[in-house]
């Protein structure tokens, strides 16, 4: 099947790169941490154990099956939804900018020059994977909805790209925030403390 994908020159980006500029870093997400941290499958396989439990408690031993029934097929959606949107997504690290090529039904890329980015965090869970967002300075304005679930959680009015799910994502971090402040020298990079910490790395700030 041809899809606009099929097209690319480059992988994850939208045209030829330019002799000045050159890919540091490809990834993609993991699509079970995808599954588990931005299409909540636990908590959804854990409310409908719940509503089992309890139709169960009441003697409704038919209905507790239904509702178990319902969802196994829902968290198995939620899984290939997971899976499929990790698939049709590429972030990109070069010398100038990040590029996200998101999008299952409407694919498109979204390209951040390393100027505008303002810091960046992350937050790294106990097996190395984690997520990284990105402060983006200045006027520029991305839809939460258009970036979903590549945005981080609860920022609606002022949406924050994030690269999601990184397996690695310590040293992913790490190689971005030093990018970053390659193109704003007048920034300082914040260690990571501790994995599982909050937010972490900063912080190439522009002055």
């Amino acid at each position: 099947m041809i899809t606009e994908y099929d097209n690319e020159p480059i992988p994850g980006l939208p045209g030829l790169l330019p002799k000045d500029e050159r890919i540091l870093w490809q990834g993609s997400p993991d699509w079970r941490v995808l599954a588990r941290t931005a299409f909540h499958t636990r908590l959804t396989a854990g409310y409908f154990a719940v509503l089992a439990l309890a139709a169960l408690a009441s003697g409704g031993t038919l209905g507790a099956a239904a509702t178990v029934g319902v969802g196994l097929v829902g968290v198995a959606l939620l899984h290939v939804l997971a899976w499929a949107s990790a698939r049709a997504t590429i972030y990109t690290l070069t010398n100038r900018r990040i590029v996200f090529r998101i999008g299952i039904a409407l694919p498109k890329c979204i390209n951040l020059p390393l100027g505008v980015i303002g810091a960046v965090d992350a937050t790294v869970r106990s097996d190395g994977s984690g997520d990284l967002p990105l402060h983006v300075a200045g006027a520029q304005r991305i839809g939460y909805a258009g970036l979903w679930p590549h945005a981080r959680p609860w920022h609606l009015a002022v949406p924050q790209p994030m690269l999601r799910a990184i397996p690695d994502a310590e040293r992913v971090g790490a190689l971005i925030a030093r990018t970053c402040l390659a193109a704003n020298p007048d920034g300082a990079i914040a260690p990571l403390e501790t994995p599982g910490a909050a937010p972490a790395y900063g912080q190439a700030v522009a002055a």
